[in-house]
């Protein structure tokens, strides 16, 4: 099996190229390096490029004969799409488009899309299965939803199949500290903190301990990096074997408070976990966790490390290597 993976030098696609060459696959990686590493990409081949880029997407489809493509080339940061929504709906819109358009030119059939749980906004309930209203609230969300949109039309006129994957928290590292999280600037939790532990930042922000919670604080359903890489895999291989277009939620389905991430590290890191109080950020809903029955059904999933002190310890294991600890 040869698959193209789209923005495999960044924190999850570098995980998922590692993953499918474990497995025998053989691995193209494309990434223009904007946001991800060249030393990330473990396994594979990587072509350093864009899929703006037409004729270097003509060039890969005609000479690999991929089986599969894996899309993980988004931009991700809420705030900043509110602030450049141009920049989010070319990128993640219209560049997108372009590699649909290649792979129908090409007859490549099989497409496994990195979604997010941005796409159904303000939840009316939870945990969020499948069938929740998608209402995205930012730019970021409503490009994932209007590429999730897009999909289901390119089935129906071209025969292209798609599974698309929301992700909630994704967090964690390879459990040998290969790879990690390493975003710039970061802005995710769990590495958040574990710089402070580490020392290279003086502290963390708490955004609101005055939720509607046990303890006050926001609870986010996280999910480790290999368990999202696992789903991948097992999603593509339903495409090849003649599955229909699909999309899952996914999570842990266990939901965890800022509190009792921080709690976390500070018991997995035995260092103090500085925080500073501060008002809550627009937008953020008290609860986020995911009703991943349907994956767990359909493709056969079941997360290997569902335990939060887990994660944290293989992220942990890659700041302390970063850091030089």
């Amino acid at each position: 099996m040869k698959v193209l993976v789209v923005g495999g030098a960044g924190y999850i696609g570098s995980h998922m190229a590692l993953m499918l060459s474990q497995q025998g696959a053989e691995v193209i990686v494309l990434d223009d390096l904007s946001s991800g590493h060249a030393d990330a990409v473990l396994s594979g081949r990587l072509a350093q490029g864009s899929i703006e880029d037409t004729g270097l997407l003509d060039h890969l489809f005609s000479v690999e004969k991929f089986d599969g493509v894996m899309h993980f080339a988004s931009f991700i940061q809420v705030g900043e799409s509110v602030r450049q929504p141009a920049k989010y709906y070319r990128n993640n819109v219209t560049h997108t488009i372009n590699l649909l358009d290649a792979m129908v030119r090409h007859r490549v059939k099989n497409f496994i899309f990195s979604s997010t749980a941005a796409i159904f906004g303000q939840p009316e309930y939870v945990p969020i299965d499948e069938a929740h209203p998608k209402q995205p609230i930012n730019p970021y969300g409503r490009s994932k939803w209007m590429v999730e949109q897009v999909l289901q039309d390119y089935d129906s006129a071209y025969g292209l199949k798609s599974i698309c994957l929301r992700y909630f928290n994704a967090a964690g590292a390879d459990p040998e500290a290969r790879i990690g999280e390493t975003h710039d600037p970061e802005t995710h939790l769990i590495p958040l903190l574990l710089q402070v532990a580490s020392g290279r930042r003086e502290s963390a922000q708490i955004f609101g301990d005055d939720y509607d919670t046990p303890d006050g604080t926001c609870i986010r359903d996280y999910i480790h990096v290999l368990d999202l890489a696992a789903v991948h895999s097992l999603a593509l291989a339903q495409l090849i074997n003649g599955a229909s277009s699909a999309a899952y939620n996914l999570g842990n389905g266990n939901g965890f408070s800022v509190r009792q991430v921080i709690e976390t590290v500070g018991q997995v890191t035995m260092k103090p976990v500085p925080v500073i109080h501060a008002g809550r950020r627009a937008g953020d809903p008290a609860r986020l966790v995911a009703d991943s029955r349907l994956a767990r059904k359909d493709l056969g999933w079941t997360p290997l490390y569902p335990d939060i002190s887990t994660i944290v310890s293989h992220a942990w294991n890659w700041e302390r290597k970063i850091a030089g600890l």
